[in-house]
C-alpha cells in the first residue's frame, strides 16, 4: 500500500551532529549532543515548510550507547510509525555506534515505513559542518515514495541499516556499506536508487525484555598474532550469555584462543566467529575449518546484535506460554 502520510518525525539523540566546540575551527575538541534536535531542524530554511514533528528520545555522545536507549529508541519509532499521519521517521544520531542501531532497529522491527539515522562527522559550530545538509538529505530520502526500512544517509550516500558501516575516524566521508553496496545517492534533493530497499523479517519488539539490563550479555573478542586464552574463560566467569570472534583473514582463530573458545561452546556458551576484515565475510569450504559457528558476512558488532537475538529466541522457546520460534535465526548481512 502507497504511503501517503506527509508528517516526518525527527527523533534526537545527540552525537557530533549536535555538538558544540568553543572554537568554530576546532573539529576534534568539541562537546557532543549539546542542542536539541528540534534546534537543528530549524537551523535549516528548506526544512520550514515540511511538515516535522521533533521528540528527543535521549542525548548522549553514541559512544555511550546503551540498551535502555536501544529499547527507548525502538519503542519511539514502533509507536511513530504506526501513526497514520506519520510518513517515516529520522533518527539523528552520533557516528561512533550509528551502525550499531542502525542494525539493530532493522532486525527488531523492520519497519515498512523509510526509519534514517542520519549524523554528522564535525560539529554543528565547525566552520565546515556536515550536519545541516545530511539532515536535509536524510529528510529528502525519508519522503522518498516506496521507501522503506533502516537507512543510514551519510555525505550524499545511502546506506542499508544491514550493511551501513564506519570506515574512518574523521574524514567527512566516513562511512561504507562493504561489499553490499549503496541502496543510493542524494543528489540536490533527488534520490537516485541502485538496488532494493532493506527488508526482512522483524524479530518483534515485543519479544525485547522491558529491563535492558536482563539482554543477553555477549562480549567480543579479537584473535590476533600471540593470543592467549585467558580472556575467554574470564569472560564466562563473569557470566556472559555468548561471545562474538573476530577472528583473522578467512574468519581463522589462534589456536590457543579457539581451543578456549570451544571449551566455552562445550559449557554451553553461545558462540559466533567472523572476519575482523572491514569488506568480506567467513567463507566455509567444509567442515573442517572448524567448530566454530561462522557469522557469514557479518561484522563483529553486527554478530554480537544477531547472537543476542539468537539467545533471546532460545529464551522464548523454552519460557512457558511464550511464542514458540518457527524458524532458526539466521546470520544476516545487506
Amino acid at each position: 500500500m502507497q504511503n501517503t502520510a506527509t508528517k516526518v518525525v525527527v527523533l534526537g539523540t545527540g552525537g557530533t551532529i549536535a555538538g558544540t566546540a568553543a572554537q568554530p575551527g576546532d573539529n576534534i575538541g568539541y562537546t557532543a549532543a549539546q542542542l536539541g534536535a528540534a534546534q537543528l531542524v530549524s537551523a535549516i530554511p528548506a526544512l520550514q515548510s515540511v511538515p516535522i514533528e521533533v521528540e528527543q528520545v535521549a542525548q548522549l555522545n553514541s559512544k555511550d550507547m546503551e540498551f535502555a536507549v536501544w529499547l527507548r529508541l525502538a519503542q519511539a519509532v514502533d509507536r511513530n510509525m504506526s501513526r497514520a499521519d506519520v510518513q517515516s521517521v529520522v533518527i539523528t544520531h552520533g557516528t561512533d555506534t550509528l551502525e550499531e542501531t542502525a542494525y539493530f532497529l532493522q532486525r527488531v522491527l523492520a519497519p515498512a515505513k523509510p526509519v534514517v539515522l542520519v549524523a554528522a562527522m564535525r560539529p554543528a559550530t565547525s566552520l565546515q559542518s556536515d550536519g545541516p545538509q545530511n539532515l536535509l538529505d536524510a529528510i529528502h530520502v525519508a519522503r522518498e515514495p516506496g521507501a522503506r526500512g533502516v537507512l543510514a544517509v551519510l555525505a550524499g550516500k545511502v546506506h542499508s541499516g544491514l550493511a551501513v558501516r564506519k570506515v574512518h575516524p574523521y574524514r567527512l566521508d566516513a562511512f561504507g556499506s562493504g561489499d553490499a553496496g549503496l541502496v543510493a545517492h542524494v543528489e540536490e534533493g533527488s534520490v537516485r536508487r541502485h538496488r532494493e530497499w532493506p527488508e526482512g523479517e522483524p524479530f518483534g519488539l515485543d519479544r525485547m525484555p522491558a529491563d535492558a539490563d536482563a539482554w543477553p550479555r555477549v562480549e567480543i573478542v579479537t584473535s590476533h598474532a600471540g593470543a592467549s586464552a585467558w580472556l575467554v574463560p574470564a569472560l564466562c566467569d563473569a557470566g556472559v550469555e555468548g561471545i562474538v570472534v573476530a577472528g583473522t583473514g578467512n574468519g581463522s582463530v589462534h589456536h590457543a584462543m579457539e581451543t578456549a573458545l570451544l571449551a566455552a561452546q562445550d559449557a554451553g556458551i553461545a558462540i559466533l566467529r567472523c572476519t575482523r576484515c572491514l569488506d568480506g565475510g567467513v567463507i566455509d569450504a567444509d567442515e573442517s575449518v572448524g567448530a566454530l559457528p561462522s557469522a557469514g558476512t557479518l561484522t563483529p558488532v553486527q554478530a554480537r546484535i544477531e547472537l543476542m537475538l539468537r539467545l533471546l529466541a532460545q529464551r522464548s522457546r523454552h519460557t512457558p506460554g511464550a511464542r514458540a520460534e518457527g524458524r532458526k535465526l539466521r546470520a544476516r548481512s545487506a
